[in-house]
């Protein structure tokens, strides 16, 4: 009996062995594949070649996620302010999603109002301030946007002059692009690694183009980038082209920095006149708390606080546009 049982075991192994295991190997193979697709793939759409150093890996994927959570980013797809909103987050380059931006907004808009409230016992005036507080993230992001395309429009000279030098010693353009995002630091040099990249992978010239313009929409690199566009179609010197590109913008920055001193006096006095009212009113309430109050416990004190709110508002943007020249 023992050796039928020992014989019976065997023979339910080697069967096992011989249909279940080609099943799992069957299984196991598509899988296997579609991780190698996988992996392949990610390695192609976000990769760094090895001999660019230490740099960042180039992601050309188009990510329209908005926020971490779910109902938020069903929100946020809906409105049409949530695109707008990502591709400020990306010009500026700061790392935040569209629904970290909404959160952090609202964060500053309900605790300032609480606690403006909780002094001052006032729902108008608390919520004129806490509103005043939420648009600070998108201050701060404007400002960091605007400083980025500032570093991009004082390294586009020299970038253009690295590309008239690579043209000029026979190079194509896709490879001066090529060494201009190698060479050239961040911003501008991630901005032409990428319409690089996006060449390389298959991409037309004009499109790269344009979708750079839509990350960086500046004028220069309008100019450069029309530019290279019509030398493409009708042929000519785009090295001397670009050579007349770069001496146009140095030019411009320095009839910028002579417009910008001639109009410092101007640009100060109405930052002193947006400031000086609420650091008047300020100072006059920590010294007579209840004297100031009655800006915003009468009905005749809070349409005087929004009259003068009003106009210093527009004081200030009328002075902004006076001092403000495009050149």
């Amino acid at each position: 009996m023992a050796g039928i049982g020992i014989i019976l075991v065997a023979v339910f192994v080697g069967v096992f062995a011989l249909v279940a295991l080609p099943l799992v190997a069957v299984q196991m193979g598509p899988s296997r594949r579609r991780q190698q697709a996988t992996a392949t793939l990610d390695s192609a759409l976000a990769s760094s070649r090895p001999d660019r150093g230490g740099e960042q890996p180039v992601d050309l994927r188009k990510h329209a996620h908005f926020s971490s959570i779910p109902w938020l980013n069903r929100q946020l797809d809906r409105l049409a302010l949530g695109p707008r909103i990502h591709a400020l987050l990306d010009q500026a380059a700061i790392g935040w999603s569209v629904g970290r931006m909404v959160l952090v907004s609202a964060v500053c808009l309900v605790a300032t109002a609480y606690l403006i409230n909780l002094r001052l016992h006032a729902g108008l005036v608390s919520l004129a301030v806490g509103l005043a507080a939420a648009a600070i993230p998108a201050a701060w992001v404007a400002w960091r946007r605007q400083q980025r395309f500032e570093r991009f429009e004082q390294e586009l000279p020299e970038a253009l002059d690295l590309m008239v030098s690579g043209l000029k010693a026979g190079h194509s353009l896709n490879a001066v692009m090529g060494l201009v995002a190698r060479e050239v630091g961040d911003p501008l040099g991630g901005e032409f690694r990428l319409c690089y990249e996006e060449q390389n992978y298959g991409v037309e010239l004009k499109v790269a183009l344009d979708n750079l313009l839509v990350r960086v929409p500046l004028q220069d690199l309008r100019i450069v980038a029309t530019a290279i566009l019509i030398q493409k179609e009708s042929g000519g010197n785009l090295a001397e082209v670009l050579g007349k590109a770069s001496g146009s913008i140095r030019e411009r920055f320095r009839l910028r920095r002579q417009v910008s001193v001639h109009t410092a006096q101007g640009r100060l006095t109405g930052i002193i006149l947006a400031v000086l009212p609420m650091a008047l009113g300020g100072a006059l309430y920590l010294a007579n708390p209840q004297m100031m109050s009655v800006l915003w416990t009468t009905p005749i004190g809070l349409r005087l606080l929004w009259i003068s709110g009003g106009m210093t508002v527009v004081g200030a943007l009328l002075i902004r546009r006076i001092v403000r020249l495009d050149i």
